[in-house]
């Protein structure tokens, strides 16, 4: 029986024209780009213009991009260069964060290096912008404002311009979770005032283990990882030349079919959003659903009955594959923290759907007759 796989929000399928890509990387043009040598120029020449793919898309300067291991460590290296190198001594930031950035403030906030504020949500879950304006007025110290640009469990999308003028107008650093967005939505960071984006390959049709980090050519940090004098000085260890070829590869395929494909996969979330009202009693979803959101996401809640208790582990059974909120806490057996923020309903349980260009209507009515069967 063929799975179906709805959990595009915690890892895509790599796309064949990425693996082609990469391939002769793996096999021929195996070289170290620290080489000088002929071997080593080709996989220099290749991620430099790797670099200039990516950075021509995000309308950015090759320059200001970073190849790293994912968006986890660029998060890291951003937050930690904010406090250390360029003087924030007052963290802002949700309480609907992925871990990369949670984790990270929390430990600068345990180890007295920043002060944490966090700012409030409106009752959609969407970011108070009144009152990030309020922190940021009220601060007596230089700000680092951290916030995902759309939440990984229910698809809330930050309006990233009034948030970049917020932070100009207070001389605040600006880092923007975009893992979920790079690859799903259209960049000009040239006319966008941010400081630091995030980016990672495995989360459209690319592979795992490579992000970027943009870093805005006005602000000057010190590497995370230190070493030898790869990234321009900047990141230490011998570069991911395969990994970084198919970012690269990927980003420029959905940049290429992002209308047609941002169309499709919207229409496969708002078809299931439909069926699973018409068709599953008390359904209710998370998120501004069908306002600013990410149309790859959809968080579903269900009554808490004995039956979806098991819910997971039932769509388990019957091959679907879904999330019970972040892929990443998924070995845990805490309940999403994002869930908890904006829904802290101990009769629901809720499951993240998220979509891809590989899926279907067909398989959307599949999941729905079973869900209906379980519940």
């Amino acid at each position: 029986m063929k799975r179906i796989y709805l959990d595009n929000a915690a890892t895509t399928a790599l796309d064949s024209q990425v693996l082609e890509a990469m391939m002769p990387y793996m096999t021929t043009h195996f070289g170290n780009p620290s080489s000088i040598y002929s071997y080593g120029r080709e996989s220099r020449l290749a991620i430099e213009n790797a670099r200039k793919t990516v950075a021509k898309i995000l309308h950015a300067n090759p320059a200001e991009i970073f190849f790293t291991s994912g968006g986890t460590e660029s998060s890291n290296t951003a937050i930690l260069a904010a406090v250390r190198d360029l003087g924030c001594k007052h963290i802002i930031t949700s309480k609907i964060e992925h871990h990369a950035t949670l984790h990270t403030v929390e430990y600068l906030f345990n180890n007295d290096e920043a002060n944490l504020s966090f700012v409030k949500l409106l009752p959609g879950g969407q970011i108070d912008i009144d009152d990030l304006e309020r922190l940021l007025a009220e601060s007596k110290e230089k700000c680092l404002v951290t916030l995902l640009h759309a939440n990984n469990e229910i698809g809330n999308l930050l309006p990233l311009k009034n948030v970049g003028n917020l932070c100009k107008k207070y001389n605040a650093i600006f880092h923007c979770d975009t893992v979920q967005t790079v690859g799903h939505f259209n960049f000009d960071l040239r006319n966008t005032r941010v400081d630091f984006i995030t980016g990672s390959g495995h989360k459209f049709h690319g592979p795992k283990g490579v992000g970027i980090l943009y870093v805005n050519e006005n602000i000057k940090i010190k590497p995370f990882v230190h070493g030898g004098s790869q990234e321009r000085n900047m990141r230490a260890g011998t570069e991911n030349l395969y990994g970084i070829v198919g970012f690269a590869k990927a980003l420029e395929i959905a940049t290429a079919n992002l209308e047609k494909d941002s169309a499709y996969i919207l229409s496969l979330k708002l078809y299931m959003a439909e069926q699973l009202k018409k068709q599953v009693k008390d359904v209710s979803f998370n998120g501004d659903v069908f306002g600013k959101s990410l149309y790859t996401i959809l968080s579903v809640n269900f009554p808490r009955t004995e039956k979806s208790e098991m819910l997971l582990f039932n769509l388990d059974i019957n091959n679907i594959c879904a999330s019970g909120g972040s892929a990443c806490t998924s070995g845990a057996d805490i309940g999403s923290h994002v869930i908890a923020a904006v829904n802290n309903d101990p009769d629901l349980v809720t499951v993240r759907f998220s979509f891809c260009k590989y899926n279907t209507t067909e398989e959307i009515d599949f999941v729905v007759e079973k869900l209906k069967g379980i519940i």
